[in-house]
């Protein structure tokens, strides 16, 4: 009874309750039947009364050969046969209520997977004058719009990929210059940038305006910059300090994680925002979690990993896999490694050939992909897990 009114589910006689059940049935009783049950239909009832009562017992129990006149008698009555009762030989194939996922006739039968081309030369080259020659910057980002930010020296340009054009968005005054750190926000509108002077600034791309600037955070140069959401905007510096700054209010220092020893070159939040990765020129990589900030514990870090040989820049978060951080040493290391960051462990790590500066996951396919600086200066595109 619902609101005072109810609803009858009964059926009607003659109406079945479920037709592909009726029809499954149907099938399955004109089609299959027991072994050891006789089948009516394949049995010679008046031969089989025939052979159970004088004439052929008589014939088959004669002692000697029969003659020929019984010989012909028999064939022509098909009485050389042994069997009275007729079975099946084999049972029948079972019948599936439901076909297989992976049955070739099934409606919605997968096509093979084409095979990918993956070109040997770049699709396009973009002049890049004035780019500083430093290892421990991050002066390249790709936004989700499509729109590509480079920092070439005390400069802030835009490609946009969707119809190739170039536009500038901020230069610096050589006081606070060099750019040394450029992040897209996830909307894809607003950008942060890092200065040489500790200073950081973010950006309107769509007006071309500067919306806010961020001191005090650090005492040094801004080198690795992590957007946890559009709101939550986290720094690391030369200082060693890892910042969580929320640009929508006027102190924007909300959380800080210590635990580095020299600059913080690399920074990535996971997918989920429970965990910030970051690497160092202290060889170190840490794994926060995002409650552990401003904590009063002298241990604030979720898992120290000390197992890279050289400064570790590149770090990112596996798209289908949410606890696994693929990590990069440098030139003095060499190493992609994957780490378990629900554990800290270490699950393998593989010799690169060349100092790894950064490391990114495919969204589509299980593949990472690698670009490298000295002594190879390549990129290398891995198939996860085989490598």
């Amino acid at each position: 009874m619902f609101g005072g009114s109810s609803i009858s589910y009964s059926r009607s006689k003659g109406q079945p309750r479920c037709p592909l059940r009726e029809k499954y049935l149907q099938k399955k009783n004109s089609e299959l039947s027991d072994r050891f049950i006789p089948m009516r239909s394949a049995m010679d009832f008046s031969y089989a009364h025939y052979m159970l009562t004088t004439e052929g017992n008589k014939i088959k129990e004669s002692e000697g050969e029969p003659s020929a006149y019984q010989k012909v008698l028999a064939e022509a009555l098909n009485m050389n046969r042994t069997r009275i009762l007729a079975f099946r030989k084999k049972p029948p194939k079972p019948v599936d209520f439901f076909p297989p996922e992976n049955s070739s006739t099934s409606v919605h039968s997968t096509k093979s997977k084409p095979q990918r081309h993956i070109p040997q030369k770049s699709e396009r080259t973009l002049d890049a004058p004035d780019i500083v020659d430093d290892f421990y910057l991050n002066g390249l980002d790709w936004g989700c719009n499509n729109v590509v930010s480079i920092a070439l020296g005390n400069r802030v340009y835009l490609w946009d990929a969707s119809d190739s054009s170039t536009s500038e968005l901020v230069t610096v005054d050589d006081e606070i210059g060099p750019v040394t750190s450029v992040s897209w926000a996830p909307d894809g509108q607003h950008l942060a940038i890092g200065l040489n002077n500790s200073e950081i600034q973010v950006w309107d791309s769509v007006s071309n305006r500067k919306v806010r600037t961020l001191i005090g955070c650090h005492s040094g140069r801004v080198g690795s910059l992590a957007w946890k959401n559009n709101n939550i905007l986290t720094t690391g510096g030369m200082d060693g300090q890892i910042v969580n700054n929320d640009v929508r209010i006027p102190s924007h220092v909300v959380g800080t994680y210590r635990g580095h020893r020299l600059e913080v070159c690399g920074l990535k939040w996971s997918t989920s925002g429970q965990q910030l990765a970051s690497g160092g020129n202290d060889n170190l990589v840490h794994i926060w979690d995002r409650s552990m900030a401003s904590s009063n514990s002298p241990r604030q870090w979720l898992h120290r990993l000390e197992d890279h040989n050289a400064a570790v820049k590149a770090m990112s978060w596996c798209p289908f896999q949410s606890n696994l951080l693929a990590t990069g040493g440098g030139e003095g290391d060499g190493t992609i490694k994957f780490w378990n960051s629900h554990t800290g462990a270490c699950l393998n790590s593989v010799v690169t050939g060349s100092q790894v500066s950064a490391l990114l996951w495919s969204k589509n396919e299980g593949e990472l992909l690698s670009s490298h600086g000295s002594p190879e200066n390549q990129l290398t595109l891995w198939k996860y897990p085989s490598m």
